[in-house]
């Protein structure tokens, strides 16, 4: 029976460790269309390594003014490594479906410079792979500006509500302790 364990206990870790065979963790893995862009986000290649702010956002939604925040974070702590990554989703019905009009709010009216998607499934079945691994790691988006903070290993360090604001002293010190992660 030990032995047993032992050989499942070794495929396991061998399967986990050909999934960062590459060196880029499960969260990740995949890309995601640039908004208002022909490109795409290679999620490894941009985030892998840096401290990272994921984020779920929505046009329409009464916690929009948070873009201003954020921005705001981004920019003190860019300096320090972390990246920022905006993922509009319409699941809680406040997103434009022309994603010309995401891109007006986002960089616009609110001046985002972080790196932004076209609009994504953040919930459930129809969830992008990055959302799925983030709920794993801690909880699937309860509503719009669902602020996840992610170390250089690529794990959820904190996850935070829409009620907690950018300057949050929480937030920032979730961002402080991703950034002194080492990879």
């Amino acid at each position: 029976m030990h032995a047993r364990r032992l050989l499942i206990a070794s495929l396991l870790l061998g399967f986990s460790s050909l999934a960062l065979a590459d060196g880029c963790p499960a969260l990740l893995q995949g890309e995601l269309p640039k908004l208002r862009a022909k490109e795409n986000i290679n999620l490894c290649e941009q985030f892998a390594g840096k401290p990272l702010v994921v984020v779920n956002t929505a046009s329409y939604c009464g916690f929009a003014p948070q873009f201003e925040g954020l921005e705001a974070v981004y920019k003190a702590y860019h300096g320090q490594g972390l990246e920022m990554l905006g993922v509009p989703s319409n699941d809680f019905k406040q997103e434009d479906a022309d994603s010309e009009k995401t891109a007006k709010v986002c960089y616009a009216n609110y001046g985002v410079t972080f790196a932004m998607t076209e609009p994504q499934s953040v919930r459930g079945d129809k969830a992008t792979p990055l959302f799925r691994e983030l709920a794993s790691q801690s909880s699937a988006p309860k509503w719009n500006f669902y602020k996840y903070v992610v170390d250089r290993q690529g794990q959820v360090v904190a996850s935070f509500s829409s009620l907690t604001k950018p300057d949050d002293p929480e937030f920032k010190a979730a961002i402080e302790k991703a950034i002194a992660s080492r990879p």
